[in-house]
Formats: C-alpha cells, structure tokens, sequence
C-alpha cells in the first residue's frame, strides 16, 4: 500500500488544492453567508459525494476514455455549462427571502445537496484533474493500482471535506447580520449569479 510519509504529503498538497480559491469554494462561502452554515454544509457535502463518483471513474478507467474522446468532453461540458448557467440565472432573479425565515430552510438543504453533486459532476476537467493527479502517488510495485487510486481519493475528499466545510462554518457567522439586510441578501445572490457564470465559462474553455 501507499507509505505513510507519501499519503501525509499527498493530503497535505489536497488541503493547498482546496484553499486555492475557485468557483467551489467561493459558491460554499456565498450560500453559507446567505444561508447560514447548514446551507453550506450541504453544498459542501453535495461537492464532496460528486468526488467520489471522480474517484470511481478513474479506478475504472472512465476518465482515460472521456480524454481519449473530444467529441464526448465537449458534450459533457456544453451540458455542465449550460447546468450552470441555468443556476446563474435563478440566482440572479431570486428575491430576499422574509427577514424572519430562515434562508437555510427556503432554499431547501436537500436541493443544495444535489446541487453540490451536480455541479461537481458535470465538470469533466475534475475528472481530468484526477487523472492527472492522483496516479502520481499510485505505484504499480506497491500492488494493484485501482485499491491506490480510491485510498488517494478517499483522502482528497477528506481535505475537500475540511477546508469546505471550515469555510462554511466562518462564513455562516456572519449570516445573521446578512439576514436582516434585504439589499445584503440581493447582492449575494448576484454575487452566487457571477460565480455560476464564471465556472461556465471556466468549464468552457479549453
């Protein structure tokens, strides 16, 4: 299996990766400064679930065949970006919820949930990502690789986990002095609109 010193230096390098701001984790800190820490809790739990479907097609080889086909990469990302952008637009248009209800319960946990799987993966750079990243630290001398790659997994959803979640946390402290403002609580979710269209360009691109 993988030594010990190398998984530490692996978990460290996916902390790094999860604090390098990006459309994910500046989407948890929106939701959660809008919506308190359970939103962006869920959204971050939604993420999260999202890697380990990235972490299966690695291990199984599905993320080498999306390279290997342009045709299928450009559809998949044509439809994440146009996922996005649909998001974009309903957060653009979204009106402050009543200043005596929470915004968690509005927007409803479980759709934020999906939303964070969805989000995730619909992205097929974040497959490709993985299958850049994660067989660096797999050796096939050290036995099968496929039990390498979903541990390597396993540990960068694990750091995703912590450094998504601490960012919910700190930013769901300032959601109740948000959640009395109106105009607070329209400019963040323009801000969220910014956010989805920004990854969609991002997905986009070559």
């Amino acid at each position: 299996m993988i030594p010990p010193d190398l998984l530490l230096s692996f978990f460290a390098a996916s902390l790094l990766l999860g604090l390098a701001p990006g459309p994910d984790n500046l989407y948890v800190l929106s939701q959660s400064a809008l919506a308190g820490r359970a939103a962006g809790l869920s959204v971050t739990l939604g993420l999260c679930t999202g890697l380990i479907g990235h972490t299966l097609a690695v291990a199984l080889g599905a993320a080498a065949l999306l390279a290997g086909s342009p045709l299928a990469f450009g559809l998949l990302k044509a439809l994440g970006a146009g996922y996005l952008l649909y998001l974009a637009w309903g957060a653009w248009r979204a009106a402050p919820a009543p200043l005596e209800a929470p915004r968690a319960a509005t927007a409803g946990l479980g759709r934020l949930y999906r939303r964070g799987i969805l989000m995730n993966l619909s992205n097929p750079k974040v497959s490709l990502f993985f299958l850049a990243f994660l067989p660096q630290f797999a050796d096939p001398g050290r036995g099968p690789l496929m039990p390498q790659i979903l541990l390597l997994g396993g540990v960068f959803i694990l750091a995703t986990l912590l450094v998504f979640g601490a960012v919910a946390l700190l930013a769901g402290a300032i959601q109740a002095r948000l959640g009395r403002s109106a105009g607070a609580q329209r400019l963040l979710n323009r801000l969220t609109a910014i956010v989805f269209v920004g990854l969609a360009i991002r997905l986009l691109m070559p």
